[in-house]
């Protein structure tokens, strides 16, 4: 069966700035909805549950991937994450846009299973604005700030496998160019074809008077 909406996934290094932006572009469209993830990390003051994640315990965690339940899920710094296959199916068959948060990991395993989701990869507009963006935020000690700094290189060394890719150097231009992709998305013909079959079927039939 095909979704009538677009999957569109967006990946960068921690403290890149992904999900301000994502919660920006989430004001642009009444129609693109962010999968919530499940996830066995401690929850951090100010986050609330069902909204910014799930929080699981690890047994809960492993009984949902055995069951299938993810359509993807990684592991980041010791902590396991994982994206809802039924709620992202359901939501792609309602029409609405899903816009989903994770890895090159779990880039991998989702569009392995859908092929039209639309990737971007986002870059900070430097190594040095990487790092002070992490110590600003203050949610990270020392040690975990340095961790994320090492996988940053390995993440981007991904970027190749994305269809497009930002450098967020000003926030208001990077999100216009968020939106414009989400517009396109919208454009494309093998989703058009659905939600215009029956125009495209009175034209080729010619039947006006």
């Amino acid at each position: 069966m095909k979704s009538l909406g677009s999957l569109i996934i967006i990946s960068a290094p921690s403290g890149t700035g992904k999900t301000s932006l994502v919660t920006a572009l989430l004001h642009h469209f009444a129609s693109l909805k962010k999968s919530v993830s499940h996830t066995t990390r401690q929850q951090r003051d100010g986050e609330v549950e069902g909204k910014d994640y799930y929080f699981v315990s690890e047994q809960k965690f492993t009984d949902m991937l055995q069951q299938g339940l993810f359509i993807e899920n990684a592991e980041v710094f010791g902590n396991l994450y994982g994206t809802s296959r039924a709620w992202v199916e359901q939501t792609l068959q309602n029409g609405d846009d899903v816009i989903l948060e994770i890895d090159w990991q779990g880039t991998q395993q989702v569009t392995q299973q859908m092929s039209d989701a639309i990737t971007i990869f986002m870059l900070p507009p430097s190594q040095q604005a990487l790092a002070d963006r992490l110590n600003t935020r203050n949610l990270d000690d020392k040690d975990t700030i340095a961790k994320r700094l090492l996988q940053a290189k390995e993440e981007v060394s991904h970027y190749g496998e994305y269809n497009y890719l930002i450098v967020n150097d000003d926030f208001d231009h990077t999100l216009e160019n968020l939106v414009q992709i989400v517009k396109v998305a919208r454009l494309r013909t093998t989703k058009q074809r659905d939600k215009q079959g029956q125009l495209i079927s009175e034209l080729i039939r010619g039947s006006a008077g």
